[in-house]
């Protein structure tokens, strides 16, 4: 069986959890496809579901700002204008 670049991971999380090997794959991979979603992807995709919340644009742009700036590799600070042009085109 060929070994995948996540198996040390995959097998930290069957030692430190009640996991099975299965499992933590399909987490790792969620995980792994969740923060290599393009900027675009990630303000499109919040923004909808921070307004289906009922947040307002200008409350979505704060919290876009705030998350944007935690992800793995932050892109570069941008204003409630580029977000906006994301979202809208």
């Amino acid at each position: 069986m060929p070994a995948g670049p996540y198996d040390d991971l995959i097998a930290h999380l069957v030692r430190s959890t009640p996991l099975d090997a299965g499992e933590a794959a399909r987490v790792v991979a969620e995980v792994v496809g969740y923060f290599s979603e393009q900027l675009p992807e990630f303000v499109r995709r919040r923004h909808a579901e921070l307004k289906r919340r009922g947040l307002t644009n200008e409350q979505i742009f704060a919290v876009l700002g705030a998350e944007l700036a935690t992800r793995r590799v932050a892109p570069p600070e941008l204003s409630a204008r580029q977000l906006r042009r994301i979202v809208y085109g």
